[in-house]
């Protein structure tokens, strides 16, 4: 089990995209970055971001420089939104989520973000 937002928990991340059919379809050979900014965690402040590229995704912690995208979110939203309590577009529209950059960039790859969900669902998360 790992807790989630540690470096476990992103290594398990990309593992799972990587070995997962739909997300690999529906990502495909997209050059896409999204930066993550989560408050308000049990340990503070924690940054994380999703790279992928050339077929292969990859998610860690720390920042990503040249973002596509940044999505700023509570801790709360977060982890709701990862353990399915709460789709990303539910939160995007209730303000939950504040998205700024390349946003024609990331609706692109809307479906590559619905199957990011299927793709860690089995995740065993401590929160």
């Amino acid at each position: 089990m790992s807790k989630f937002l540690s470096e476990e928990w992103a290594t398990e991340v990309t593992t799972a995209l990587n070995n997962h059919e739909g997300f690999k379809n529906a990502i495909g050979a997209a050059d896409l970055g999204i930066q993550f900014e989560t408050e308000d965690g049990p340990d503070g402040s924690v940054n994380y971001y999703l790279s992928a590229a050339g077929g292969n995704a990859s998610m860690a912690l720390g920042d990503l420089e040249g973002a596509d995208v940044t999505v700023k979110q509570s801790y709360e939203t977060a982890s709701a939104i990862s353990k399915g309590e709460l789709n990303t577009q539910t939160a995007f529209m209730t303000g939950k989520l504040k998205v700024s950059g390349n946003l024609a960039k990331l609706m692109m790859h809307q479906s590559a973000i619905q199957q990011w969900g299927a793709a860690v669902g089995s995740l065993d998360v401590e929160y």
